[in-house]
Formats: C-alpha cells, sequence, structure tokens
C-alpha cells in the first residue's frame, strides 16, 4: 500500500505551519508513516516516547493531531525516532501473529479520567473483548459507560491501547474511529492468533 508521505495537503499544512510560525520554545515531535495489511499508519514520537498512532484515514485524525500539538506545545517535523523503529517492528510481528503484547513506550496527553479509561483498555486480554458498561464499572463510574465510549473513541494509540477490543453490551461490535472493518478484521485476526496457537 503506498504511502500518503506530505502528498496530502492536510499533512502539508501541519509542516507548513510548524515551520513559519514563532517555534523557538516549542518542542520536536517527529513523524513516519507505517504500512499495515489494513491501511497505512502515522506515528508522531520523540526520542524517548510514542505520542499517537493511528491510521491516516481516521476520521478524528486531523482533530487528534491539532490537540496533541496544542497540549504538548509542540511542532511536527519529518525526521527519525529510535520508537518507530520499535513500533514499526512490533506491529510486523503482530499482524504476522508473533506478537499479543506492545512494549514500545507511549505518552498520554488527555484528562485524568481519560487516562484511567485508557489504562483499563491497556488491561483487556489478547482477543477478548469488553463492553462499555463494564469498563465503566471497573472504574468505579458504573452510569458513565457514555463517558467511556467518548473517551475510548479518543484513544489516541490505535492497536497499541486496544480499542478495538471493546464492544456494545449486545455484543455488537460498535463504533470505531478507523472503521468498523477494521475493528472486525483485527478481532477476527486476534481470535486467529488464539487458535493457531491452541
Amino acid at each position: 500500500m503506498n504511502q500518503p508521505i506530505i502528498s496530502d495537503p492536510y499533512f502539508e499544512n501541519f509542516f507548513i505551519e510548524s515551520c513559519t510560525e514563532n517555534s523557538n520554545n516549542k518542542q520536536i515531535l517527529k513523524t513516519e508513516f507505517i504500512n499495515t495489511p489494513i491501511g497505512s499508519m502515522i506515528a508522531i514520537a520523540n526520542d524517548q516516547s510514542l505520542y499517537l498512532l493511528e491510521f491516516v484515514d481516521c476520521r478524528s485524525l486531523k482533530r487528534e493531531i491539532r490537540r496533541l500539538l496544542k497540549e504538548t506545545n509542540s511542532k511536527l517535523i519529518l525526521g527519525k525516532s529510535t520508537q518507530f523503529i520499535s513500533i514499526e517492528k512490533e506491529l510486523n510481528l503482530y499482524f504476522l501473529g508473533q506478537l499479543k503484547t506492545f512494549s514500545t513506550p507511549f505518552y498520554l496527553v488527555g484528562t485524568p479520567f481519560q487516562k484511567n479509561v485508557w489504562k483499563e483498555l491497556t488491561k483487556i486480554p489478547f482477543a477478548k473483548t469488553c463492553s462499555y458498561e463494564e469498563i465503566a464499572k471497573t472504574i468505579d463510574n458504573p452510569k458513565g459507560f457514555r463517558a467511556v465510549a467518548r473517551a475510548n473513541g479518543a484513544n489516541q494509540f490505535a492497536i497499541l491501547i486496544p480499542c478495538h477490543r471493546v464492544i456494545n453490551k449486545s455484543g455488537l461490535l460498535g463504533g470505531y474511529d478507523g472503521g468498523i472493518e477494521r475493528k472486525k478484521w483485527l478481532l477476527e485476526h486476534e481470535k486467529n492468533f488464539v487458535s493457531n496457537n491452541e
């Protein structure tokens, strides 16, 4: 699959803004595109941590990147990072059915409630699913399943923080910013991984 390297005017705008604005006191975040079997992803990181990993056609990507740059007082440039090497290697192993748990360090940018929800998402076992209601109960907010769903949708680390494993209480898949077909694919991929290794 072809990478959308800066040919997309939307991404060009981020780099133009980063170069033209007064950014002497901003931290630098680097970006790179990663090919996967289910579509290209964009990764943003510095040399210590990953800050974003998302499919390039994700519905909320533009908003996520703008919020990230604002809240971290950062500018975005094309560049290399050891974290890109790490996450690309781990994604390759994941898609080959050879990796269940990611170890690339990531930095969470969000409210305390969102971070609490995202922490719970990382506890959902590989190839298992959990409902929004179950997550809400786990964080002692049993009536907050709608807020949990919103936090789930604001996750900036596709696959790495497995929001694709959260479904409706009825058993229906529910939403997914990367597209419902990707969510279905990821769940089937993990189930096949487990079945082939039993």
